[in-house]
């Protein structure tokens, strides 16, 4: 890239930006764990962090390369399993106030997201890890965002499996379905951040990056998207650089 910063730490960023003080992040490898963290290093320090490994509002000396990484336990506050992970979650009390971070190979305009198979699931042409327990967290927290790689074979007008419920058919569909939790939120991808319309709950664009524009997003988008609100997103500083750089990932183990 012709820039100063990489789309993985741009990405990295425009998360970490949407992550509030008050949010319990749950949090998987990889990208969100960058997010969470640079959150945690600069505007949002208390923010809790948790992984579904069961440690809950680890000190992060060094980050962990997986959610099993016996690092996500470090000075923690609280160290569980799994069960206890996905309860909080699941909680009435706590999992409004959990803001899940997911991802997946194909989503649609509602934010619908399948990560099992690509092609008809008794016909796939790809075979998918599944929902491990990201169908979990979209059903039950209090809102979600998801990180996504910008490409038309990836944003589909329909998913082939529906693995993590979006807001379904938009609408009040989610609701009516009964699932108890908030949805999606926005999705964080590598040429801008989408956003979901608070009626209809279809993707918008709302923020482009600097290195690209609204026309360039719509052509790597397979549906029609609205581009009309887009604005661009502000570019790293040197403080969120220096933070994600030195003191989040210095190794170098998830940015690239």
């Amino acid at each position: 890239m012709n820039h100063q910063y990489s789309k993985t730490e741009m990405m990295a960023i425009a998360c970490s930006r949407r992550i509030k003080n008050e949010d319990i992040v749950f949090c998987g490898t990889g990208l969100p764990m960058l997010a969470a963290v640079t959150a945690k290093m600069t505007h949002s320090p208390y923010c809790t962090i948790f992984f579904e490994t069961g440690a809950m509002d680890p000190f992060m000396l060094e980050i962990p390369l997986t959610v099993a990484d016996p690092r996500v336990m470090y000075n923690s506050s609280h160290i569980g399993g799994l069960a206890d992970a996905f309860s909080y979650m699941q909680n009435r009390r706590t999992g409004p106030s959990v803001l899940g971070i997911l991802s997946g190979a194909q989503i649609d305009i509602h934010g619908n997201l399948n990560s099992t198979s690509i092609g008809k699931y008794d016909s796939s042409r790809i075979r998918l890890p599944g929902s491990g327990g990201a169908c979990d967290v979209a059903t039950s927290v209090g809102r979600t965002l998801i990180f996504m790689k910008h490409e038309s074979r990836r944003f589909v007008e329909k998913v082939d499996y529906l693995t993590s419920p979006g807001w379904l058919a938009g609408g009040v569909s989610r609701q009516d379905a009964g699932l108890p939790g908030g949805g999606p939120e926005g999705v964080i991808t590598s040429l801008g951040v989408l956003s979901f319309d608070d009626e209809t709950k279809k993707m918008y664009l709302s923020r482009y990056y600097g290195f690209t524009s609204p026309n360039e997003i719509q052509a790597n988008t397979g549906f029609l998207l609205d581009i009309s609100q887009a604005e661009q997103e502000a570019i790293p500083t040197p403080t969120e650089l220096r933070i994600l750089r030195e003191q989040v990932d210095p190794l170098k183990l998830i940015l690239h």
